[in-house]
């Protein structure tokens, strides 16, 4: 079960590193307007961190899309 939930927060890691890069955003800005701090975010997106769904919420408010497109 372990191993499914680390490749999930691989998944769910590269999915926000793609919908910032699209985006033209650097990590520091998005935690900025994510109101997260960057490093954290660094850590979401190399699947180190599994974010409540109140974190990805703010994510997805900053980059101004559904939380649903994170997934």
């Amino acid at each position: 079960m372990k191993k499914g939930n680390e490749n999930a927060n691989v998944l769910l890691g590269r999915r926000i590193r793609t919908l910032r890069n699209l985006k033209g955003l650097t990590q520091q800005q998005l935690g900025e307007q994510a109101d997260i701090n960057y490093k954290f975010l660094g850590e979401i997106e190399r699947g180190q961190q599994n974010p409540s769904i109140n974190i990805l919420v703010k994510i997805a408010d900053a980059l101004n899309i559904e939380l649903a497109e994170l997934f």
